[in-house]
């Protein structure tokens, strides 16, 4: 487990930098809260890249944890929506494996994450499927026929391709709808996090969602590790009423 806890906690200083730096080479104003944000989240990576001990991790988690709260009070919320509220939940979630009383409660806090990052695909997917925009690909069509996300204006040709972008919008729903299989097969997750990070990478490219990218990444060893434990207590589960 403390694999991946490291894992988890290299990423999110890694997600967290980038986004910090996105800020720190803006206005004047956000410096004040973002360059002690970047300095902190370059010292998560480190901590975590060089296994120092548990109680420097807590203390600089404990202040990103601050200054996540700043941001949320000078804000008014999340102000980049889910991606800000999935690295404010992987923070949380690793803050507690560290600072728990015991491995238990620690497998407590990392499980939580893994469970929250399958259902925020699940929840996503379940969604869409109720929609009936998405259901027959307009969805798509208007994002990139309306919306202000394309990055490029060569990207809204993609409005002129229905049929593909029928197929694309069925791909992405059947993925997350699909997502919770993974736990019950190592290659099938492993297939469906690539998926899910490639899908992630063309949304940063195509639309600038780049946040979204690295944030997520962040929490996957924690579902890697999870669906390990998920696995081994299934087959033993099943053992025993045999």
């Amino acid at each position: 487990m403390i694999d991946a806890l490291r894992l988890c906690e290299l990423l999110l200083g890694a997600a967290f930098a980038q986004q910090s730096i996105e800020h720190c080479l803006g206005p004047v104003r956000a410096l004040p809260l973002f360059l002690p944000r970047l300095v902190l989240s370059l010292l998560l990576a480190l901590t975590a890249l060089l296994a120092l001990p548990g109680p420097w991790v807590v203390g600089v988690e404990a202040a990103l944890l601050l200054c996540a709260i700043a941001g949320l009070f000078r804000f008014d919320g999340a102000y980049n929506g889910g991606s800000d509220r999935l690295g404010l939940l992987v923070l949380c979630c690793v803050l507690a494996a560290r600072a728990a009383p015991s491995l238990m409660w620690a497998q407590v806090a990392l499980g939580y994450l893994a469970v929250q990052l399958v259902l925020s695909y699940f929840m996503a997917g379940w969604a869409k499927v109720l929609n009936p925009a998405w259901r027959n690909g307009r969805a798509l069509r208007d994002v990139f026929a309306f919306s202000a996300y394309p990055a490029s204006e060569q990207l809204r040709g993609w409005q002129d391709w229905p049929r593909l972008l029928w197929l694309v919008s069925w791909g992405v729903m059947l993925l997350e709808l699909l997502f919770p299989v993974a736990l019950c097969n190592r290659n099938v997750l492993l297939a469906m996090l690539t998926l899910a990070a490639i899908f992630h990478l063309i949304n940063a490219c195509a639309f600038g969602f780049n946040r979204f990218f690295w944030v997520w990444l962040a929490a996957y060893p924690a579902l890697l590790w999870f669906q390990l434990w998920f696995q081994l207590w299934f087959q033993l589960s099943f053992q025993q009423r045999l």
